[in-house]
């Protein structure tokens, strides 16, 4: 990818930093704005929790730094590169090299097996692991020839998580990962997203609706409007069996 040096001195350790990033979506002449002006530092192996009501901007925020969006107008950098400056071509190569995604439906094909769902990341990726060590990290190494109709929806979830880090990207954004499942599922792939944390310093950010979830990242970042409206540091953080449903 071809780097894309920004003006401005970068901040220590921040891996994505948002300056003044609009979403405008037009009906005819009524303009809504997804986002209004947001400025954000995310920083590397943090563990980040975007609480806030539907529509209040969070799921357009992940697209947008995910790549698979553009902010209406404003800056946003990955490291060095300022993603707002990149063709849809440029956007999905950084995409490929750079970002696992984790979505609230798994987005498994049905006749592939889980190794093969994680396959068609590793097949395409430039430094991926072994797709069976993927589903062993996230304690599926016994399950990998099993088809997704043949799992339960936290297993399902799991294989999910383990096509997005096979790749080995810096930067795991998840989207309402546990919104689909029971509170004790749902703990099992809060789990894995921490251990994925802490083991490869891989920074996560999760969006969620359950505000029980914050209590387990570094850092909590509410939204409201499209705007930020607060942000917390968790001095403690409760491990995810530890967390109230």
């Amino acid at each position: 990818m071809q780097l894309c040096q920004d003006q401005e001195p970068r901040v220590s350790d921040a891996i994505f930093r948002t300056k003044g990033i609009t979403k405008v979506y037009k009906t005819g002449d009524v303009a809504v704005y997804a986002l209004d002006g947001v400025d954000l530092d995310l920083y590397e192996g943090e563990l980040t929790v975007l609480l806030g009501p539907s529509g209040s901007g969070k799921s357009t925020l992940l697209n947008i730094l995910g790549g698979l969006d553009h902010a209406t107008t404003g800056q946003v950098w990955f490291a060095d590169t300022e993603l707002t400056l990149m063709s849809d071509r440029e956007l999905t190569k950084y995409r490929r090299d750079h970002v696992g995604f984790v979505f609230q439906f798994y987005n498994l094909v049905p006749s592939l097996t889980a190794l093969e769902n994680v396959q068609l990341v590793t097949d395409v990726s430039p430094n991926p692991m072994p797709a069976a060590d993927a589903l062993e990290l996230v304690g599926l190494g016994k399950r990998m020839d099993h088809f997704p109709s043949e799992m339960s929806g936290g297993e399902q979830q799991r294989v999910a998580i383990a096509r997005a880090i096979a790749k080995q990207p810096e930067i795991l954004l998840c989207d309402e990962p546990t919104g689909a499942l029971d509170s004790t599922t749902g703990v099992q792939v809060l789990e894995v997203l921490r251990d994925i944390n802490e083991r490869f310093g891989t920074t996560t950010v999760v969006i969620t609706h359950n505000a029980e979830i914050q209590r387990m990242a570094h850092r909590v970042i509410f939204f409201q409007d499209g705007k930020i409206s607060e942000t917390r540091i968790n001095e403690t953080r409760l491990a995810p069996s530890e967390i109230v449903w």
